[in-house]
């Protein structure tokens, strides 16, 4: 027998729901509430459900502290809350397929069709929510191919990949979880760029593409004008180009890039191509000037370099200072203190760990740099004005006018091997590498050239003339072909090439009010420093 169908207050009191008016849909973010559906008997079921629903959302906004998921609950009403326009409804409609098929079945069901209704307001907002997640996660895909496109553009244009990158990542901003994958492939493309420029061109003439051994031994030939050219043909080629093996001949016949006669390099840490660099502004003549040390008074002061320290002679002592990294500053405290003459120190040199000076006193000290050990012995019969000492010989030159040679075992200090006539007073010296001569710069008191090379065997072997017949005070070589000069005239520094007879270049140190002899020249790859009675100068020709 079948039974009449229930009214809605009967299935009201069955399932404990209350019966009453629709209530309104959820709002938009800027949207308005359309007016209640004219659904049937499930739309108070509906509605109680919605009014659950909403709850929830309203839980989870405070949650999140999003502003989009209330645009998303805005969609359970008429219109859009993002456009703000109202739109019809039914309650049936907000409440799913559930309660529309309940209703249909059997009065019996309406009640199972409040169950429906939830689940499939549910799955409204996980569907707009899974949709929108799947379109903005497609949306930033094609912002990464097409930015990755215009990057691989913009490097085969030749431009900078910085702009492009920052562009896309204000663009991708917006986008939740494309932050990593930005850096990652802003990582891979910084890689693959690394590996285009190591890699040889694909494109070009057929000799790129023969073995690297071959191709060194072809460019071997060319000159620094022609390599510094096929360095701007491409990046690999500017990377095969700074290879050592290319610059180290040019290197030996620069001035003063670090190597000696016999090919030693004594620069083993800088590039040769950047030696090369800088020989140009020795060849040239472009320096940049600078005052290191003052003194009050007037001084003869010597010095000498080794690693970071500068060793120079101040009245009757030696002092240590430290160098700052720029190689154009001193710290102004010193390291060390050494002394022992009886008068103002007019030479000394820096070999095997030992001090090897010349005093106003006529004598000789060696002196060891990390103890208190010092020797004197009487050498000549006046001032000793000059000393140097290579492979344990010490040569000395005196204002008597004669030139000295010396073992500096200790066995045998103070034992004169040979006594050479200048006929002039010797103001400079020093041995050559090979050890088998010495230079002698003399006074131009009279009619001998004041540069001479000496043997061993006493034997004069080349000489120059100073242009203005100025006394040389001091000298000083790279080792190879450079040979710097001080004059006693204004402070005169002056650069020689062996292979020439006449003078590079002159640098002026002082004005006439105060002008002083250049007591000490000492060189580096990129710095002279000229000691002068008041100062300490620098040249500095790796930054004109």
């Amino acid at each position: 027998m079948v039974s009449p169908p229930l009214g809605a207050a009967a299935v009201a009191a069955r399932t404990g729901l209350r019966v009453g008016p629709a209530p309104s849909p959820l709002m938009g973010s800027q949207g308005r509430s359309g007016p209640p559906g004219n659904g049937g008997p499930g739309e108070g079921e509906g509605g109680e459900a919605r009014k659950l629903q909403e709850g929830r959302v309203a839980r989870g906004k405070r949650r999140k502290g999003k502003g989009k998921g209330k645009a998303r609950a805005g969609q359970g009403g008429r219109g859009s809350g993002a456009e703000g326009k109202p739109g019809p409804q039914t309650a049936k409609e907000a409440a799913g397929p559930g309660a529309e098929a309940g209703a249909r079945a059997c009065p019996r069901e309406e009640a199972e069709g409040g169950g429906s209704v939830e689940e499939g307001a549910r799955g409204i907002i996980k569907g707009d929510e899974g949709s929108a997640g799947a379109g903005k996660e497609a949306q930033g895909r094609e912002y990464r191919k097409k930015e990755a496109w215009r990057v691989r553009a913009r490097r085969r244009e030749g431009a900078r990949p910085g702009r492009a990158q920052r562009q896309g990542g204000q663009a991708w901003a917006d986008i939740p979880g494309t932050g990593l994958a930005m850096a990652a492939e802003a990582g891979e493309e910084e890689e693959e760029a690394a590996r285009e420029s190591a890699a040889r061109p694909a494109a070009g003439p057929a000799l790129w593409r023969l073995p690297e051994e071959l191709l060194l031994l072809i460019c071997s030939y060319l000159d620094m004008r022609a390599l510094g050219r096929l360095a701007q043909v491409c990046r690999w080629l500017r990377r095969f180009t700074s290879c050592d093996l290319l610059w180290r001949r040019i290197a030996r016949a620069s001035l003063n890039s670090g190597f000696t006669r016999l090919g030693t390099d004594l620069m083993t840490s800088v590039p040769v191509k950047e030696r090369v660099k800088v020989s140009q502004n020795w060849r040239l003549g472009r320096c940049r000037e600078a005052i290191l040390l003052k003194w009050r008074c007037s001084q003869m002061p010597w010095m000498q370099l080794e690693d970071n320290s500068l060793y120079i002679s101040q009245a009757n002592f030696i002092l240590a200072y430290q160098f700052r990294p720029d190689g154009a500053s001193l710290n102004r405290r010193p390291l060390g203190v050494f002394a022992g003459h009886d008068e103002d120190v007019c030479h000394f040199v820096l070999a095997n760990s030992h001090i090897i000076s010349a005093g106003g006193d006529g004598k000789i000290g060696v002196h060891k740099i990390h103890s208190t050990f010092t020797v004197k012995y009487s050498a000549h019969e006046q001032e000793v004005n000059c000393v140097d000492c290579k492979g344990g010989i010490i040569v000395s030159g005196s204002r008597d006018r004669t030139a000295k040679v010396w073992p500096l075992a200790s066995g045998r200090l103070g034992q004169c091997l040979h006594t050479i006539q200048t006929e002039d007073r010797v103001w400079s010296i020093a041995i050559s590498p090979l050890l088998s001569s010495f230079v002698t710069g003399t006074a131009c008191c009279g009619h001998f050239s004041p540069l001479r090379i000496w043997d061993l065997n006493r034997k004069c072997v080349m000489e120059w003339e100073e242009p203005h017949d100025s006394t040389l005070y001091c000298l000083q070589t790279d080792g190879n072909h450079l040979l710097a000069t001080g004059s006693s005239y204004y402070g005169v520094v002056r650069l020689w090439d062996r292979r020439q007879r006449a003078c590079l270049h002159a640098f002026p140190l002082t004005s006439t009010p105060l002008s002083s002899p250049v007591y000490c020249l000492r060189l580096t790859t990129k710095h002279l420093y000229a000691a002068l009675s008041y100062n300490l100068h620098v040249l500095d020709f790796q930054n004109p």
